[in-house]
């Protein structure tokens, strides 16, 4: 069950669900008792594209993105998930499974978009965009995975203990994460930490899933990526029938934000051709 809820006390601008049909449109909404921020940009009657974001991410990881998109003739849907940016705190994430997420995910789609749209998700939020794919098919025109993971490797281990020591003594990497995700920034990075770091999250393969996803899928990864070997990206093209395959030479894990033109152009010429 969802509801738009009045945003005063939060800082954030109100909109009423009826309103989410303009140029640019900001509201929160209450689903299975938390609250999510919503962000809506572009005409109606345009193809929707959803954007997910990363692991440490909110709505702002996509700032480079969504005007982009927009004039290319989209409509953009983005949201803060659970735990993240302005929607409610959460005690924990519940990864690598992200099934309260992809809950979430159905709800706002059917209410922001009730026809099927194209999913961009980066990390995390590309995960969570296969899981959903495969389990609701008739809701995906197209996928762009970017830096996705589909079962943890040996690379990613020591990646994410970079990651805590860069939260806990980089300064400004934290001055980011307060920019992101306000007061509750610390329970935001601890949350992730410990989901991925977790002993049961070391058999987790979702590689024999991905067969059954049938939309059009282009899967993006930085060869650099300090987080996977470009085989990952193999993996997951491999697995899903007909999909095509982007490794960026020289990019790293956040291929959209260090290179957004190019990651832009080639995202929209794919949607231009496949969906």
């Amino acid at each position: 069950m969802y509801s738009a809820i009045t945003t005063a006390d939060r800082g954030l601008q109100y909109i009423p669900l009826f309103a989410v049909c303009g140029p640019r449109s900001y509201f929160d909404m209450n689903i299975n008792n938390h609250c999510l921020h919503v962000e809506v940009h572009g005409s109606d009657e345009n193809p929707v594209v959803v954007f997910l974001h990363h692991g440490l991410g909110s709505t702002r990881a996509w700032r480079a993105q969504t005007p982009a998109f927009v004039e290319a003739g989209y409509r953009v849907v983005a949201y803060d998930r659970w735990g993240y940016g302005r929607s409610d705190p959460r005690s924990h994430l519940d990864v690598p499974g992200f099934d309260t997420d992809i809950d979430d995910l159905h709800t706002i789609l059917a209410t922001c978009n009730p026809q099927p749209a194209t999913f961009i998700g980066h990390s995390d939020g590309g995960t969570l965009a296969l899981y959903f794919a495969e389990k609701y098919p008739e809701k995906v025109t197209g996928l762009v995975t970017v830096a996705a993971h589909i079962y943890l490797e040996p690379k990613m281990a020591p990646g994410i203990l970079d990651i805590q020591t860069a939260f806990e003594h980089d300064g400004r990497f934290r001055k980011g994460m307060q920019l992101a995700h306000g007061e509750k920034f610390e329970s935001v990075f601890r949350n992730w930490f410990d989901g991925w770091h977790k002993p049961e999250a070391l058999g987790w393969d979702m590689r024999p899933l991905l067969s059954r996803i049938t939309c059009p899928v282009l899967v993006i990864q930085g060869e650099e990526d300090e987080h996977a070997m470009p085989k990952h990206a193999v993996d997951i093209a491999e697995s899903i029938p007909g999909a095509e395959l982007w490794l960026a030479p020289g990019a790293g894990h956040m291929l959209p934000q260090d290179m957004p033109e190019e990651f832009n152009r080639r995202v929209i010429n794919f949607l231009k051709r496949k969906t």
